[in-house]
């Protein structure tokens, strides 16, 4: 029997996970994820989306952002 997991995650952690899982999906459709480098293209994925919500951060103001900070 598989072991259920239970996650709570913060809003920002779930936006990172599903860019992540669409990079995933976009590696497995494109047929470069295979039984040997399964957990490194996830690690990769999980690493890009990571590195595109900073630079979203840093270039994106949001309303609630106070300007002078």
């Amino acid at each position: 029997m598989v072991e259920k997991s239970f996650f709570r995650l913060q809003h920002s952690e779930t936006v990172v996970a599903e860019m992540a899982s669409r990079l995933l999906a976009a590696y497995i459709s494109a047929s470069q994820v295979n039984q040997f480098n399964e957990e490194e293209i996830i690690d990769k994925s999980l690493l890009m989306a990571v590195r595109l919500a900073q630079k979203a951060d840093k270039l994106i103001e949001s309303d609630d952002e106070d300007k002078d900070a």
